[in-house]
């Protein structure tokens, strides 16, 4: 197979993608315009009240964004004809039944249409409401199964999950699917539906307990935390992620290929459409954030631990070449874990080094214009009793100190000691949710990715940058300091 003809693959092909104002879902819809300008439909299900105000979103939170640059200096004039005639902006909510969608011409236009849905819509919170995080991740995924269950002229289904789906496992993770009410302690039964109606008990009793917004939503944030933990998983995001790959491969249709992609911390672009670009600070941005800001040179982490990323277009064109090998393959159903540990293992010491060397050679500028120096050293401290006995004699004892002094001065420090107190409950728990990726050591098994790497490198002869996603290729040090970095300051610490 030549190169023309995976990019031929998607021409005259109708495409829904669902989060496409997220990262990764404004990344694919970029990719595939501009390699495939020839695409006969690119339908964006944007959370919306009416096609006015998911037109609105499209143009603001996608391709408004520098990220489209290249594409529109590739086609002047024409791309904006190439968005009118190709894109089509639809309004609806995955959390809800029709993938929320009340305009039934274009739903049933849809359902005749569509040749591959490919599902990246997420909410990547690891502390979200249980409510807000089980709507989008685990039904929102069951309401794209029951669309695609009553699609005719369907081919494919690509589903974005996450690899720490396995919670907190150690050692060498495989690229194996979940069983239905499968849980990582194997202490009960996971039953997605019970988990469902307790949402809505608890919520219902908060509503008559006549609980304020602020306190449901700490409630909700609280509540799923708690059956997380039940059930073996650290936090709500993986829970949530994990009963929506569930009810994906039970309610699958035998004759359409599903893939379920599990990228590890997906960072800013390597190569395309240009190095760098990045919306948000990430994971292990805060980190870098933190350091370069001088808030803090200590933080919790493993220095041996491997720290597994992926630059954001690589998960794309995995995705991309993962769509035209599994096309009109019904009955397969492939998982691929989307990282770098078995392949180029980064070190959390290595990248604590590449931190310390670039804010040192290029430091963040404060609101005076001055120069932020950081500390000369970056501290990790490799487990959760360390940390805490830090915490302690660093910020807790000093402000209980400020608390019997703010007693004794009738209150004089009441503003300082309650910002202070909720900031470092904002650390301990922050720190109880990111424990699992900076302490255990997984290595995630990358089997069935170099598969598909083996057949996109023998199938292709020409244009092999243009899909790549091998991550033997990434120079961490260069990539860090010359491409990470310096994206994350132009595109995220320098806006307002």
């Amino acid at each position: 197979m030549e190169m023309e003809s995976m990019i031929e693959s998607f021409a005259n092909k109708n495409i829904l993608v669902t989060g496409a104002t997220g990262f990764l879902g404004k990344i694919f819809v970029e990719k595939i315009l501009r390699v495939q300008p020839n695409i006969k439909k690119l339908y964006l299900l944007i959370r919306g009240s009416d096609s006015n105000s998911a037109m609105h979103r499209l143009h603001s939170e996608v391709i408004g964004k520098d990220l489209f640059r290249v594409i529109k200096q590739k086609l002047g004039t024409h791309f904006h004809t190439l968005i009118s005639e190709k894109v089509i902006p639809v309004a609806g909510d995955m959390a809800m039944e029709n993938l929320g969608v009340t305009n039934m011409e274009l739903l049933n236009e849809m359902r005749r249409q569509v040749d591959i849905v490919v599902n990246s819509a997420a909410n990547t919170n690891f502390d979200e409401r249980y409510d807000v995080a089980f709507a989008i991740n685990t039904l929102g995924v069951k309401h794209v199964s029951s669309f695609v269950n009553e699609c005719t002229n369907i081919k494919l289904v690509l589903h974005v999950s996450t690899a720490y789906v396995v919670g907190e496992k150690s050692g060498i993770i495989m690229e194996t699917p979940f069983k239905m009410s499968e849980t990582l302690n194997g202490k009960n039964d996971l039953n997605i539906n019970e988990e469902k109606k307790m949402i809505q008990e608890r919520h219902r009793q908060l509503i008559i307990d006549k609980a304020n917004e602020e306190a449901i939503s700490s409630y909700m944030k609280d509540f799923g935390i708690q059956r997380a933990k039940f059930h073996g998983w650290p936090n709500t995001y993986t829970l949530t992620k994990a009963m929506g790959e569930m009810l994906l491969l039970e309610g699958r249709r035998q004759d359409v290929p599903f893939v379920i992609l599990r990228p590890t911390i997906i960072t800013s672009i390597y190569k395309e459409p240009f190095p760098g670009w990045i919306e948000g600070i990430k994971t292990t941005d805060s980190f870098s954030v933190a350091y370069g800001r001088g808030r803090t040179s200590t933080f919790l982490g493993d220095p041996s631990k491997v720290l597994d990323l992926i630059p954001a277009d690589m998960v794309i064109n995995a995705m991309l070449v993962a769509i035209v090998v599994h096309l009109n393959k019904p009955y397969s159903r492939t998982i691929y874990h989307v990282g770098s540990s078995m392949s180029n293992p980064l070190q959390i010491s290595r990248l604590t080094n590449y931190i310390c060397d670039y804010f040192a050679k290029y430091p963040l500028i404060n609101r005076q214009g001055n120069p932020i120096r950081p500390p000369n050293t970056f501290t990790l401290l490799s487990s959760m009793s360390s940390f805490n006995i830090y915490m302690a004699i660093r910020y807790m004892i000093p402000l209980k100190v400020v608390k019997y002094a703010n007693i004794v001065l009738l209150g004089a420090f009441n503003a300082w000691y309650f910002n202070a107190d909720r900031e470092i409950k904002v650390i301990l728990r922050l720190a109880d949710l990111y424990k699992p990726y900076v302490l255990i050591n997984m290595i995630f098994d990358d089997t069935n990715l170099n598969k598909l790497l083996c057949i996109y490198k023998e199938s292709f002869k020409d244009g092999m940058e243009t899909f790549s996603f091998d991550t033997r290729s990434i120079d961490w040090k260069d990539y860090f300091m010359n491409i990470h970095f310096p994206g994350l300051v132009k595109h995220v610490l320098s806006r307002p």
